[in-house]
């Protein structure tokens, strides 16, 4: 909390698109704004200064994960000026840069800029800064100009241009030399047999099918899987019915592209059908957010160097019969009944459990509702043949045993502290390994600085060899950082725990009174505070408490005590629950076994 006798903080924020070894490297911009702050407010407040860095990341935005713990951290920490090396590392948008200063100024935080030496202190300081600000913008959008006219002359060649290589195809380098003898890379689409013939299938199921479902449910019966070994989705399935890569440069394809006004780069005599078609400016692509296809008459369009595999008709044919689809589709309607959407999962396969309502009622009025599994219903029982649960009876044990929970207060607070203990644990485990990868990246980071230096009095032959090197130790130092990252939020975590294990007492045991009171939306509120997760086995349902969800060790199966009920449609029942206690956050710690069990029936 801030408070007048609080010191006000000075803050650095660096920010750099990508690592290069030169130039205005973070360590570089951090280092003189810490040297102006020095100069103009003192020795004390340089010394004690906070430091946010961005590497890797774009001025376009302000989506940077450091920027925004700034940002957050100036809600509850008393800044008195956030200080860059230069305007556009905060930002190039000037709605973005706006919006700051105006934050900023309401809430008396100075913003300065040592290159420009601007300072929003002063009223003439707040004019210039905006000025620079629309200069920064006009940069900005004269850089994406002339990338637009580059894409322009590079889609003449049919290069791929690079990025994640569409199913079927990899990446090949090809090298010319040019008549000055310098040697020119570019690449080009190599198909990989196997996954071509994984997308003629695609295609060839979509057209005799005409329906994405019942692709998925082909490809998920004969076991296909993406690029990455993960099963298909219906949205995979329509990225690869839609892309033109796969399209053969025919006659059609021409007539087709020529009609749907795009910005073709190609003559009519190069569609020799052979080769693909490589589409250009094709996504929007923001950081944070799905790709989207823009309108054709964005793409710019050539033949590429690559085999076409789907003949222009097919492919157009495609096109027409999801065009029809997606007119015909609509939302089905979502259950307001069911209390766990959302957080049911297979036991089986992993997948989410979703309610299926009937049209019946049991004996309280309600209507009856069944929990399927999302793989088992996609594939119709072929990949995964978990059993149906009643909804009605699953939703109504769950709520009843942590009422129960809540009321043995014992029990409640013994297997808390066990489980802290367990926690204590781990993070003694996560502080070791902190230090040790800590000292082994700070040893990364000083060889890369050696070797950048380095440069300056290297050969062009050694040079080369050196850049090889402060590459392959940069991906080291990224992999490091990654790490460091994961080991810092799990350490965080556990420390959040051990502060909140009173709050999460006092919410479990204050659940009885508030639920009885609540309507259903109420109701699935409560649980979701209480309850990350909930796994069927196909006899006993399994709660996980206050865990973060995909980490926590599936306990053992059981055989059933006794019979909750049977659901009459389905023929399936479902036994009695087990409540889990399982507060920790890292995977592979298991609790004790006598720690697991809460609360059991009987």
């Amino acid at each position: 909390m801030k408070t007048k006798d609080t010191p006000k903080q000075y803050v650095i924020y660096s920010r750099k698109s990508k690592f290069t070894g030169k130039g205005e490297s973070i360590e570089n911009q951090i280092e003189l704004c810490r040297q102006y702050i020095a100069m103009n407010f003192g020795e004390d407040a340089a010394e004690n200064v906070l430091v946010y860095e961005d590497e890797g990341f774009s001025g376009g935005n302000l989506e940077r994960p450091q920027f925004k713990k700034m940002m957050k951290d100036s809600q509850k920490i008393a800044f008195a000026a956030i200080v860059v090396y230069r305007l556009d590392r905060i930002s190039r948008n000037i709605g973005d840069f706006a919006k700051l200063i105006e934050d900023l100024g309401d809430r008396h935080i100075d913003f300065i800029s040592i290159r420009e030496q601007f300072d929003t202190s002063s009223p003439m300081g707040r004019a210039m800064m905006y000025i620079a600000s629309v200069f920064s913008q006009l940069e900005r959008e004269n850089i994406a100009e002339r990338i637009r006219d580059n894409m322009h002359e590079l889609s003449k060649t049919g290069r791929w241009l690079g990025g994640t290589t569409p199913t079927g195809y990899a990446s090949e380098s090809l090298s010319s030399v040019t008549v000055d003898g310098k040697v020119k890379k570019a690449c080009k689409l190599k198909p990989i047999p196997e996954e071509i013939q994984l997308v003629k299938t695609i295609f060839s199921v979509f057209m005799e099918t005409g329906s994405l479902s019942k692709t998925d449910q082909y490809l998920l019966e004969h076991r296909c899987v993406t690029k990455r070994g993960k099963q298909f989705t219906r949205f995979a399935i329509r990225g690869i019915l839609t892309n033109p890569v796969y399209m053969i440069a025919d006659e059609t394809a021409y007539q087709y592209l020529k009609e749907n006004n795009v910005d073709l780069f190609a003559e009519r005599s190069e569609f020799d059908g052979e080769h693909g078609v490589m589409a250009y400016n094709r996504t929007l692509q923001r950081p944070g957010k799905a790709n989207q296809i823009r309108p054709m008459e964005e793409w710019i369009v050539a033949v590429g160097k690559h085999p076409g595999i789907i003949a222009g008709s097919d492919w157009v044919r495609v096109q027409a019969m999801l065009d029809v689809n997606k007119s015909k589709s609509y939302r089905r309607p979502r259950s307001n009944v069911a209390l766990l959407s959302g957080l049911l999962r297979c036991g089986e396969c992993g997948d989410y459990m979703r309610p299926k309502l009937t049209n019946r009622r049991n004996a309280e009025g309600e209507l009856i509702y069944t929990y399927m599994c999302s793989t088992k219903e996609r594939s119709h029982g072929t990949v995964c043949s978990m059993k149906n649960c009643n909804g009605n009876t699953l939703d109504a044990k769950i709520i009843e045993e942590i009422r129960k929970l809540s009321a043995d207060k014992e029990t409640l607070t013994r297997l808390l502290a066990q489980t802290k203990k367990v926690i204590s644990g781990s993070k003694e485990g996560y502080d070791a390994e902190l230090a040790l990868l800590r000292e082994k990246h700070a040893e990364t980071e000083e060889r890369i600085k050696r070797l950048v230096e380095s440069l300056s009095v290297a050969s062009d032959t050694s040079a080369k060899y050196v850049m090889e090197q402060i590459d392959e130790l940069h991906q080291e130092s990224e992999t490091q950082q990654l790490r460091l990252a994961e080991l810092e939020a799990l350490t965080e975590q556990s420390r959040m725990l051990h502060q909140e294990f009173a709050f999460h007492q006092e919410m479990i045991e204050s659940f009885a009174s508030a639920v009885d009171s609540a309507t259903l939306e109420e109701k699935r509120r409560l649980l979701r505070t209480i309850v990350k997760k909930v796994v069927w086995d196909g006899k006993n349902a399994y709660v996980y408490l206050f865990a973060e969800d995909g980490e926590a060790d599936l306990p053992p199966v059981e055989q059933p005590m006794y019979l909750l009920g049977e659901d009459s449609e389905c023929n399936r029942y479902m036994s009695n629950l087990k409540i889990i206690d399982n507060l920790r956050s890292a995977p592979g710690n298991r609790l004790p076994d006598n720690g697991r069990a809460l609360h059991g029936c009987g």
